[in-house]
């Protein structure tokens, strides 16, 4: 390369350093915003770019490039990667029924339509894909009573069980729609919280060992995963804000199976996840994103809070890209990852070769990702001019 081109390219990796300084600044400009962390990594390692804004805690604490945060939701593609392990090793099968590993009086009459029980047609893949219709355990709102979420934040921090969750759906929310045929055409999907609790028990059933110890045989030795860890007690770990206030849920947080991790191990994850490394064939990635279905259009309140249209889902993994009618007059193009509901975000962008992930750790946040990562993406798109 001639050493005119090297100075170009210099300038603008210079250039695009700043963009995103002041992009990631946007992001505490916000109200209830506290702190944000942003990554950026091209696939060939060419540029590496990660900051830190604000107070990683009440304490005042500042915000650093390696301090670890809650990443909600982006838990579900760890979850997804062991299931998928499980089927390589032929522990599991996609297509079989969840009744075919979980106990029948711990899953029965969680799927009741009509009259009919569904419960016992819901596969695996139902649960992966977000197409078994069962109610969001979280955000679902029973008629006259408040959420789980609305009761651990008004009522107080409590432990919750695959059992509550069971029983919360069962007797206490409607199913959106029957367990969906997944060899036709028109295919309905609906976030819930619900399919990857009871993926969870699937994992531990099919072991015998909880998650963590399965997630540190399978995903923190293998690839050196040294900040990802479930919740405890740890004074290096930013705090979640709910609006104005600390999240304080220690019992509820541990329960939900959601993990923390750094900028550094999230990278290394999704690299090793989107290069096959992860699994034994390197082809099994392709089944989290040979079929991509899209999410509805929001009709009700908990759909408002879950992700939506115009996101797609395959296996554990979302695709976005917001449709070139709201991007003029510029062309986004798609990623694939996935966000949390504290406004975390993992995605790899194929067509620029580019990595993002980061955080605001507010849970009023979760549509920050959907709107910042496109901006991020057209900053990027002047890497290699």
């Amino acid at each position: 390369m001639k050493p005119k081109d090297v100075s170009r390219r210099r300038a603008n990796r210079d250039t695009t350093a700043e963009k995103l300084q002041d992009l990631m600044q946007s992001l505490v400009s916000q109200k209830n915003v506290y702190h944000a962390i942003v990554a950026v990594e091209r696939g060939d390692r060419s540029f590496q770019w990660t900051g830190a804004v604000g107070e990683a805690n009440p304490e005042g604490t500042p915000m650093r490039a390696e301090t670890p945060f809650f990443i909600a939701s982006i838990t579900k593609m760890h979850i997804a990667a062991v299931i998928l392990k499980l089927h390589e090793q032929g522990r599991l099968r996609l297509h079989l029924p969840v009744a075919d590993y979980l106990p029948q009086p711990l899953i029965t009459g969680i799927h009741r339509l009509g009259g009919t029980d569904f419960t016992n047609m819901i596969t695996i893949q139902h649960l992966l894909s977000h197409t078994s219709g069962l109610a969001d355990w979280l955000e679902d709102r029973p008629k006259g009573g408040q959420t789980i979420i609305e009761q651990l934040l008004n009522e107080g921090d409590k432990a919750l069980s695959i059992e509550d969750v069971t029983q919360t759906v069962r007797d206490r929310l409607t199913p959106h729609f029957p367990p969906q045929a997944l060899d036709t055409l028109k295919i309905r999907a609906r976030y819930s919280d619900t399919n990857f609790q009871l993926l969870i028990a699937v994992i531990e059933a099919v072991t015998g060992q909880p998650l963590n110890e399965v997630f540190e045989r399978e995903l923190y030795q293998p690839l050196s995963l040294v900040q990802t860890f479930h919740p405890r007690q740890s004074q290096n770990a930013a705090t979640i804000w709910a609006e104005s206030q600390p999240l304080n849920l220690p019992l509820a947080m541990q329960s939900f199976g959601d993990l923390y991790s750094s900028a550094a191990d999230m990278m290394t994850f999704m690299r090793a996840l989107t290069q096959g490394k992860i699994f034994n064939d390197p082809q099994t990635f392709n089944m989290m994103q040979r079929h991509w279905l899209r999410f509805g259009f929001p009709l009700d309140q908990a759909a408002l809070r879950a992700p939506g249209w115009p996101i797609e889902y395959g296996l554990g993994l979302m695709r976005f890209r917001l449709p070139r009618l709201f991007t003029l007059p510029y062309r986004i193009p798609a990623v694939i990852g996935h966000t949390g509901s504290t406004g975390s975000w993992l995605f790899y962008c194929p067509e620029l070769d580019l990595f993002t992930c980061g955080t605001v750790d507010q849970v009023t946040a979760g549509a920050v990702p959907y709107r910042f990562v496109p901006k991020l993406l057209q900053v990027c798109t002047g890497l290699d001019r």
